[in-house]
């Protein structure tokens, strides 16, 4: 039998809370998600209704029938992956090297992104949208003060293009300078950002659109919870654009699965994968799965175990078969 048409999965039901809100489209500090078991292999579903995820229940449903939606699929497709490396008692991570990543601020915060330059981070990812002149002014002071960090900002699609142009256009000289590029600034299109690339001289970053044939983006952003890394990335490969992955903002199990993918999609194809953005779990309240993960650093922490780790942590949850 298929690994993904398997029926014996358990579950562990979870909820980890935010310090502070994580995009410009949530005013959720509570995610709820579901760790699965299937055979020894462990996956993670945390979905982001949000942003046109099914629900937990919805997931749940669909893991117990077709497994239809991609989200779902994944968490089985990394429980293969952890299951075969359980078995052969080994760790996924063996002779893997996972990129470093940039540092996540969910909105300008001085503090957090001094902590964030001590701790030797030098590509600053930021969550915009929320309040475009307040972000325009921080980015300018910051910029100023930290002239050899790169910037990303990712907008979730919440502007339209005329305010994307807008904004763009709007930056300082020095501001534009500083920017590696924007992710989702609005929703894609071929046309309409192939004239935003051309206007602004920026690079852009597809994430929740990304496909096979996104040529109008000069950076594809893979989420091995969504999406298959191997496709995109070869894609990605005959287009000449960058790749960078990056976790779902979930569980600390499916950090570790992106951070995995990240590693192996930089062996598939060398020089292909830059700073990635795997290190996610500082944004949540500590667990025992959050503080496995060590600091918030640039390197990834490899978990202790065998396949993706953490395995006295699983083997304390309790966990119930989904019937």
């Amino acid at each position: 039998m298929d690994f993904l048409e398997r029926k014996d999965v358990w579950i562990y039901r979870y909820t980890l809370k935010s310090r502070g809100f994580l995009n410009a489209v949530s005013a959720r500090r509570e995610f709820e998600g579901v760790l699965i078991r299937v055979g020894d292999g462990h996956g993670c579903i945390h979905p982001w209704p949000e942003l046109g995820d099914p629900t937990v229940g919805k997931c749940l449903e669909d893991l117990k029938g077709r497994r239809f939606w991609p989200i779902v699929r994944r968490a089985m497709r990394c429980a293969e992956y952890d299951h075969t490396a359980r078995n052969a008692e080994e760790s996924l991570f063996e002779e893997m090297e996972v990129p470093q990543s940039h540092a996540t601020l969910v909105k300008g915060d001085a503090k957090e992104l001094a902590k964030a330059v001590e701790a030797g981070f030098v590509v600053i990812k930021m969550k915009a949208g929320r309040d475009l002149e307040m972000e325009v002014k921080f980015l300018d002071e910051m910029v100023t003060a930290y002239p050899k960090l790169k910037w990303r900002l990712d907008f979730n699609e919440s502007l339209s293009g005329e305010a994307a142009e807008s904004l763009l256009t709007g930056l300082s000289a020095q501001t534009r300078m500083a920017l590696d590029f924007v992710e989702d600034i609005c929703p894609f299109s071929e046309t309409a950002w192939a004239e935003l690339r051309s206007r602004t001289k920026i690079d852009l970053a597809v994430d929740r659109e990304a496909g096979p044939h996104r040529v109008a983006a000069q950076v594809t952003v893979i989420k091995p919870a969504l999406d298959e890394p191997f496709l995109l990335s070869e894609a990605a490969a005959m287009y000449g654009q960058r790749v960078v992955i990056t976790s779902y903002m979930d569980h600390p199990l499916g950090q570790a699965f992106a951070a995995w993918e990240a590693a192996r999609m930089g062996l598939i194809f060398p020089g292909l994968v830059g700073v990635c953005g795997v290190q996610t779990h500082h944004l949540f309240d500590r667990n025992v799965f959050v503080e496995a993960l060590g600091a918030w650093q640039p390197d990834f922490t490899i978990p202790s175990g065998t396949g993706l780790g953490f395995n006295d942590e699983l083997a304390d949850l309790k966990w119930e078969k989904l019937d």
